[in-house]
């Protein structure tokens, strides 16, 4: 039995359970679990039918991208992820998919602001975009990189999708359809052409002191 039993589950688990909701579709997307006490991580396949998917098919990678267990190629965003292990020590599970709410934010390059308490509260004080740049390649790591270091749980990425990231499964799972949710109804409410409302600064401020203070006590705690 292969030691990273538990983390290919998971992964596999949550590519099930995003297809029954309809936040993923066929092959889109990919899904990871950091490996505890060691610099490698969990990742769905290339190309592969999430409704096929079973545990052998998922892929360990150290951080150099250098594969640890698995017979399948893993995704093409692989180094994304590993940039965000790498830099996130409170990530241990990362989403990315092309929701279409979130994503058609990607295609004007809107962010998404403070708009309520719970958002900030678990994704960050703003959905900050990522600039373009290619799906698999350095560059597009380069840019994750530079951005995620924000403390945010949430990301926009330009003309691609989202990336969304929770200290557990089920978090990250939580985080994403908060996510669908404020972009549905930030994109509603602009479309008024009214002046759309945010939360008040210190509020703002409190609900992120709060999320900044779980992060670092679950990187504590998972680190130990």
């Amino acid at each position: 039995m292969s030691k990273y039993q538990t983390y290919k589950q998971q992964v596999v688990d949550t590519c099930h359970t995003l297809l029954e909701r309809g936040y993923l579709k066929a092959t889109e997307g990919n899904i990871s679990a950091r490996v505890k006490d060691q610099n490698a991580f969990a990742i769905t396949p290339s190309n592969y039918d999430y409704a096929k998917m079973l545990m052998d098919d998922i892929c360990i990678l150290d951080y150099e991208m250098k594969p640890v267990e698995g017979t399948m190629k893993p995704s093409i965003e692989s180094g994304m992820h590993a940039a965000v292990y790498q830099n996130r020590t409170d990530v241990h599970c990362i989403i990315h998919t092309h929701q279409p709410y979130a994503s058609a934010l990607a295609l004007i390059k809107m962010s998404i602001p403070a708009l309520f308490d719970e958002q900030v509260r678990f994704l960050g004080r703003s959905v900050d975009i990522i600039p373009y740049a290619p799906s698999g390649t350095g560059f597009l790591k380069n840019a994750v990189k530079a951005k995620v270091k924000t403390n945010a749980n949430a990301y926009i990425l330009q003309n691609h999708g989202v990336l969304v990231f929770g200290v557990t499964m089920e978090q990250a799972i939580h985080n994403m359809a908060l996510l669908e949710k404020c972009a549905l109804t930030y994109l509603l409410a602009i479309m008024t052409e009214k002046k759309v409302s945010k939360i008040p600064l210190p509020i703002r401020e409190i609900a992120f002191a709060k999320l900044r203070a779980d992060e670092k006590k679950f990187a504590d705690i998972k680190n130990l």
